[in-house]
């Protein structure tokens, strides 16, 4: 893992989440870059806003960067670079993924709110569109290193190779432990699975374990097990589901992202 970029809106979600990168990248032994994207209100864009002032507001969203970056550098003694744009957030992270071979995005997560579940925000966003490695950071997550890893996922549809070599080199990188855990109606169902035997090969130097639990509420079964075992990760990976379906079947990684008292690893599948 070499780079990490890291977007921030200056509030204290993102702020918090920025020095927790800042202490993973240390021990990643990888490169920050700090993104700004600074969307003009409508009234502006509407108006015969003069480009001089765009550019002072630019060079000063720059500076503020700048700074930070600096301060961050300093600090942990981690390379840490700045970019900004008056570009759509979306388009312009994946702009610099491509540009930069980025590894990872890390942003902040605000705490839950009622019109968060029903809309989602600007990281529950990120999770679902980019196709790249999202860590949503809570608002109160520390970095302490991360040694217990739980990798909540659903055996009956299968984990991808992709999924699991990713997976593999961030717990080796972290010295971590895994636990694999999946939620259903009926339990029994890993131990004989052609998943369990592919995760078996593909982690075959991680130490790792399983654990079933029938039950309907997934996400309730997630956030216990999360406190059982203290885990200072958890890892799922988002489904893509069609539009009705949608409003039956909520993004449990997108739920789990606004309401998670740990650190959340959204790793999309890559096709």
């Amino acid at each position: 893992m070499k780079t990490i970029i890291v977007a921030t809106d200056f509030s204290a979600e993102a702020e918090n989440a920025l020095e927790y990168a800042a202490e993973a990248a240390r021990n990643l032994n990888a490169k920050v870059i700090l993104f700004n994207s600074f969307m003009l209100p409508t009234h502006y864009a509407n108006t015969l806003f003069p480009s001089s002032a765009l550019d002072e507001i630019k060079t000063l969203n720059i500076a503020s960067l700048k700074e930070r970056a600096d301060k961050i550098n300093t600090k942990y003694g981690v390379e840490t670079l700045c970019l900004t744009s008056f570009l759509n957030m979306e388009e312009e992270l994946e702009n610099i993924i491509k540009q930069h071979e980025a590894d990872m995005i890390v942003m902040g997560t605000a705490q839950k709110s009622v019109m968060q579940d029903i809309f989602g925000n600007t990281t529950t966003t990120a999770i679902a569109k980019l196709k790249v490695p999202v860590l949503a950071i809570p608002m109160h997550a520390k970095y302490k290193g991360i040694k217990k890893i739980l990798f909540a996922c659903d055996i009956l549809r299968g984990v991808h190779s992709y999924i699991l070599d990713r997976i593999k080199i961030f717990a080796e990188k972290m010295g971590a432990e895994i636990e694999i855990f999946h939620v259903h109606k009926q339990t029994g169902l890993i131990e004989d699975s052609y998943t369990k035997k592919k995760i078996d090969v593909k982690l075959k130097n991680i130490h790792h374990s399983y654990k079933e639990v029938e039950s309907n509420t997934v996400i309730k079964e997630i956030e216990n097990e999360i406190k059982e075992i203290g885990a200072d990760l958890l890892i799922m990976v988002p489904y893509q589901y069609g539009f009705w379906s949608s409003i039956v079947h909520a993004s449990k990684t997108r739920i789990m992202a606004s309401n998670s008292e740990v650190p959340l690893l959204s790793i999309p599948v890559i096709k």
